[in-house]
């Protein structure tokens, strides 16, 4: 028979007692805690005594896979004391300040401010409540002053006694009816005479009073009003209601907690061996409390996590309160840590980003605030991020905030495409290498072929890289690996990229099937192999699944289950969650379709460490993204990295489309446009093509290509000119190829 003993640690009970044959059992003498050393390398547990000497020697053994256990020890006291586990305790990570933090030499101004501010506004909640107090007080002062005669009469009659009486009566003892009744009369003869005396005071302190000035009785009233008022009104019920509310905690005891892992069934409290305990004493943490969770033997950490939602019910809290951490000492012990509050339910703030200082991609990004007011970073190198989530519910906010770090890195290259459109990403043009915003025609070209032309590019430079990282030297490229010396040096040509694709899944369903299968299959080549060469792929979308038909279906569900670092916002379903998190979150306990609607940039993320935490991300608006970006280019500048769209390189083409160009100079929700106007346009976007641009020459053009010249309502005049959809439609005929 083996026996391994469990790990001590301190935090768990120790383990039950070996199982012994009956010849060991009768020997007082065994021994099994000091194991010597074998020929075989195991520790045979010596005894002393002929029993021990027949049957342990040759059948009984212990491996020695800790340190000697300590004696045993009482049960760990798990509530601190008072009502509660809201102490002041101090917290077992470390000492608390000598001085607070607020005192500190630059936190004085904001604490003194902070300090006036909450003063002024408790002061000014009650100056404009003050008449009614004192109606109040006026009133309940009555009422004050009516009990208190009424009680000091009861006292002088002796009221009390009247129950005694009718016992004595209800008895039929007239005697002791008779007793009661004289030290009744007794009674009330002295209290009558003290009661007279307390009259006659009130009366001389009233006289006194009167023959006062003016000012000190009304300060003799002031004093009794607050007194009378007090004793007059309704238990419960003050006067002056408190202008700040305090918070209330939730009470957390060991028995609401046994109480939350037995329902969820993690145990069971009749059975001895499946019986929760505690590891650690309750402690406060941060905004909440934790202790040290033991489950039964067998049971995992897995479990708990699985049965998270169950606990929250038994601790009558939400389950964004309730985080459970993994006890790396031990598979089936854990940290639990409930919240005081929804830690979920305040924003975490603006990102430190609008401070505008270079960033450096090879340090981690700020992204948020986990549940326990942590600041969560993720680290984006070598890594693709898939981020998810349904409409509005921040996915592109999400995804911005880390294209936001990385731009203020000078020397990390940008691409940057939105399938929608949207105003979210179009102020990146002021930093990226490549960008294109939906698929509508623009002055720069069709783009759908910007963006597929980007794809051919990075697949051929992620090639090349692996190509010149092998063939540097090892004291260069030590492992052959992308470092942050060849990254930043321009003679190797090999930056770190990100490419953002926003609303990825209309990349996979643009109406050409063939253009379909190439962007498919390019995209899943550089979500699995351009990580590692220093190309980052940042891709948001709010279909993660069903998304085209045959192998481009097939390419799209390679291509999002190939990210390795995810983030789920609220999601429709715990299936669409299980598809943006990686299969197996679900089953694991983590669920983005649960997090509640009024949750605004609020997800989890799963992968970017050992840990899955929800997180509460930083906000970066529409104006703070302009002034991050607008300092990003001007750093870009002064290292002389800015390149591509940023640097103006695409805005001279050697060939014009006249097409696409008349197709360009539409505004929204026009539908025509006559010669005249649609020349002068072209002639102001596109100057290098059709500065001298006139009505018939554009008109002369677009009908050789197949545009319809039309009557066109302008100004209340009908002018000659072309209709949009005949532009569109001429394109797609040029576009499709002849049957």
């Amino acid at each position: 028979m083996t026996d391994i003993p469990t790990t001590t640690n301190g935090h768990r009970p120790t383990p039950p007692d070996l199982t012994l044959l009956p010849d060991q059992q009768a020997d007082p003498t065994l021994n099994l805690t000091a194991p010597t050393p074998s020929p075989l390398g195991i520790n045979r547990a010596p005894s002393t005594g002929p029993a021990a000497d027949r049957t342990v020697s040759e059948t009984s053994y212990e491996i020695n896979l800790d340190e000697e256990p300590s004696a045993p020890a009482s049960p760990v006291p798990v509530d601190l004391p008072g009502d509660g586990i809201v102490p002041g305790s101090v917290p077992t990570e470390g000492r608390r300040p000598i001085i607070p933090a607020g005192l500190h030499r630059g936190n004085r101004l904001a604490s003194a401010q902070a300090a006036a501010h909450r003063f002024g506004y408790v002061a000014a909640f009650h100056a404009v409540r003050l008449p009614w107090y004192g109606v109040q007080a006026a009133w309940w002062s009555v009422v004050g002053m009516a009990r208190l005669i009424n009680r000091q009469l009861r006292w002088w009659w002796v009221s009390e006694q009247y129950t005694l009486q009718q016992q004595a009566a209800n008895d039929n003892d007239p005697a002791m009816w008779l007793k009661l009744h004289r030290e009744g009369k007794s009674t009330r003869r002295w209290r009558g005479v003290v009661l007279a005396l307390q009259v006659i005071a009130l009366i001389i302190a009233t006289l006194i009073v009167a023959g006062l000035p003016l000012w000190m009785q009304l300060l003799t009233v002031a004093a009794l009003i607050p007194l009378l008022a007090h004793r007059g009104r309704p238990a419960g019920q003050p006067i002056i209601a408190p202008a700040v509310v305090t918070r209330r905690y939730r009470k957390l005891n060991s028995d609401v907690v046994l109480r939350a892992y037995y329902a969820a069934g993690l145990g069971h409290p009749d059975r001895a061996d499946q019986q929760i305990e505690f590891g650690a004493q309750m402690a406060r943490d941060g905004n909440g409390s934790k202790v040290l969770i033991n489950l039964p033997y067998g049971r995992t950490f897995a479990e708990a996590v699985k049965a998270r939602e169950k606990i929250a019910s038994g601790l009558d809290v939400s389950i964004a309160q309730v985080t459970l951490s993994r006890d790396p000492a031990s598979n089936r012990s854990h940290w639990l840590w409930v919240a005081d509050a929804d830690p979920l339910a305040s924003p975490a703030g603006r990102t430190p980003l609008l401070a505008c200082r270079e960033t450096d991609i090879w340090q981690p990004a700020p992204l948020g605030i986990d549940e326990r007011g942590r600041q969560v970073s993720l680290f984006m190198l070598w890594v693709s991020i898939l981020v998810g989530a349904q409409p509005r519910r921040g996915k592109s906010f999400t995804a911005r905030l880390l294209a936001l770090y990385a731009a203020l890195d000078p020397y990390v290259r940008l691409d940057v495409f939105d399938g929608k459109g949207s105003p979210d990403w179009r102020k990146f043009a002021l930093v990226a290498h490549s960008c294109s915003f939906g698929f509508a025609m623009t002055r720069d070209g069709d783009p759908l072929e910007i963006f597929v032309q980007m794809l051919r590019d990075l697949k051929t430079d992620v090639q090349h890289r692996y190509q010149r990282l092998s063939e540097l030297p090892v004291e260069v490229c030590p492992e052959g690996k992308l470092t942050r010396e060849i990254a930043r040096d321009p003679k190797y040509g090999m930056p770190v990229r990100l490419v953002v694709i926003d609303e990825c899944q209309e990349y996979f369903d643009t109406g050409d099937k063939e253009l379909n299968k190439e962007i498919s299959n390019l995209l899943v080549y550089l979500v699995k192999v351009a990580p590692a060469a220093g190309v980052i792929v940042l891709d948001a979308t709010q279909k993660p699944g069903g998304v085209g038909t045959g192998d481009v279906a097939t390419a799209f569900t390679s291509f999002r289950d190939n990210h390795q670092v995810r983030f789920a916002l609220r999601t429709g379903s715990y299936t669409v969650s299980d598809m943006v998190l990686g299969a197996g979150s679900y089953a694991e306990g983590f669920d983005s379709s649960v997090l509640l609607p009024s949750y605004k940039g609020v997800g989890i993320l799963r992968g970017a460490s050992d840990e899955t935490p929800t997180v509460r991300c930083y906000l970066a608006d529409a104006e703070d993204a302009e002034k991050i970006l607008t300092a990003a280019r001007a750093l870009r500048q002064r290292a002389g990295t800015l390149s591509g769209h940023a640097a103006g390189q695409t805005m001279i083409r050697e060939t014009r489309d006249v097409l696409a160009d008349a197709a360009s100079v539409f505004a929204s929700g026009e539908t025509g446009l006559d010669w005249a106007q649609m020349a002068t346009r072209l002639a102001e976007r596109i100057p290098e093509h059709y500065t001298d641009l006139t009505a018939e020459t554009i008109s002369a053009q677009l009908r050789a290509l197949g545009v319809s010249s039309v009557n066109i309502k302008r100004d209340g005049q009908v002018l000659k000119g072309a209709k949009q959809a005949a532009i569109t439609t001429a394109l797609a005929q040029r576009q499709t190829p002849a049957a």
